[in-house]
């Protein structure tokens, strides 16, 4: 039985691997400290992204993107602070979300 911790970072890594294929190179996977997690951080053409991943099996109660909250994106922009904050970045920084569901079909909506 798959339970959602695994089907999450399952889509994850296939999320990752999709970054890669559209010129994307990872920085941090599943980056954290005690207070946030921030899924992705990858770079391309000079900017920085903080990417938070939506898993869905189906649509049926909405796609990914739907479940990014104002509550979320100060979460996710906390942990782009935390990060930046202790690691050097001289570009431009952006949030954004990326909904996956289990056909692999992927989307990325820059939330910044």
């Amino acid at each position: 039985m798959t339970t959602n911790h695994h089907a999450g970072h399952a889509a994850e890594q296939r999320a990752a691997r999709y970054l890669q294929s559209k010129g994307f190179k990872l920085i941090e996977i599943n980056w954290h400290t005690k207070l946030v997690e921030v899924d992705i951080i990858a770079e391309k053409a000079g900017r920085l992204y903080f990417i938070e991943i939506k898993y869905r099996r189906n649509l049926d109660q909405g796609n990914g993107f739907d479940y990014i909250t104002s509550k979320k994106i100060q979460r996710m922009k906390l942990g782009a602070e935390m990060w930046l904050s202790k690691n050097y970045w001289p570009g431009e920084v952006t949030l954004a979300a990326l909904s996956a569901n289990s056909d692999d079909n992927f989307e990325i909506l820059e939330l910044t």
